[in-house]
């Protein structure tokens, strides 16, 4: 049965995940519903004496209508100012940008974690800027920064590894230390528990859904979540819609393909949490190839926001919603 006005919980991080994030939002407020994120923060680090959350940040301008479209990150008209002064003193990553409007977010935040607030309170003071029409959420107030293990035993952290080499190192494995004694942050649980459905967002399978999946807690909550569990493939004709998801896929032993993703999620009447998987037009051919979920051939390509609301709609249609 169809619900009135549908509570949606979305799992998400990266860019994928904000731009859909949006569709979603805006189909939701249409019927009355409300949406709950509930943000990667394995992407966080500290840089320069600050407190950065790549993830969040990108959740917060997209909702806000003030991301940089064009990057896909980021504040639409930044500057770099500051930037170069930090590049003078030698303070930082010359190749990670930290612009000026950015730069503001990053240090109120920090600021705030300084003065004893937690991850949660900084999030929920952030988003109170903008009318956002969603929650947002961090997946756990504990730092559990996802980190590289390189081949001779180091450890990258990852936005190093993503932004200034671009994946092209192969590591052993992905880690974040701490996951495992970490805690969901507050109203996570209730949020996946209550709600009419939950979704998991086209974002990274490994580095973006895996560690919120990976914090206690979690992923137990959307095994046993009331609503469908339903998933959007980031992966289209064998490749990752963007950035480098094929190298993470690739580390974890997971096909880069539609069917090879849903398969690591797996059915939830045998372990898993898909109960519906929704995968590209161009993947057709291997819908059967996902045991025991109902695989849905959609149009998955979000350019612009009538395609984007689109594929939100086909999304909820699989919930039942």
């Amino acid at each position: 049965m169809t619900a009135a006005s549908p509570h949606v919980v979305l799992l998400a991080g990266g860019v994928g995940g904000s731009t859909f994030a949006v569709g979603l939002r805006d189909e939701l407020a249409a019927r009355g519903g409300r949406l709950t994120v509930i943000c990667n923060t394995g992407d966080d680090l500290w840089l320069s004496g600050l407190r950065l959350q790549p993830d969040v940040d990108s959740m917060l301008y997209a909702l806000a209508g003030v991301k940089d479209d064009a990057k896909g990150w980021g504040r639409a008209g930044d500057s770099q100012r500051v930037s170069g002064e930090l590049r003078e003193w030698g303070v930082g990553w010359e190749w990670f940008e930290l612009a000026d409007l950015d730069l503001g977010a990053h240090i109120s935040r920090t600021s705030w974690l300084r003065e004893g607030a937690s991850v949660s309170d900084a999030v929920a003071r952030l988003q109170a800027r903008w009318p956002l029409g969603a929650t947002l959420l961090p997946m756990t107030d504990t730092e559990v920064d996802t980190q590289i293990v390189l081949p001779d035993g180091g450890l990258m952290h990852f936005q190093e590894w993503w932004t200034r080499h671009r994946a092209r190192i192969e590591p052993v494995r992905f880690e974040n230390s701490g996951i495992d004694t970490a805690l969901p942050a507050p109203g996570v649980v209730d949020a996946i528990a209550q709600a009419d459905a939950v979704l998991i967002a086209p974002s990274n399978p490994i580095v973006s859904i895996g560690p919120i999946l990976t914090v206690p807690g979690i992923r137990e909550a959307v095994r046993v979540a009331r609503g469908p569990v339903v998933g959007v493939s980031p992966i289209i004709g064998g490749a990752p819609v963007r950035g480098m998801a094929d190298v993470c896929l690739r580390v974890a032993g997971v096909p880069c393909t539609a069917d090879g993703v849903g398969r690591h999620y797996g059915a939830r009447t045998d372990g898993g949490l898909l109960d519906a998987w929704l995968i590209a037009e161009e993947d057709a051919a291997v819908a059967a190839s996902v045991p025991d979920v109902d695989v849905r051939v959609e149009p998955l390509w979000m350019r612009g926001p009538d395609l984007t609301r689109a594929l939100a709609v086909a999304t909820l249609r699989a919930a039942g919603l």
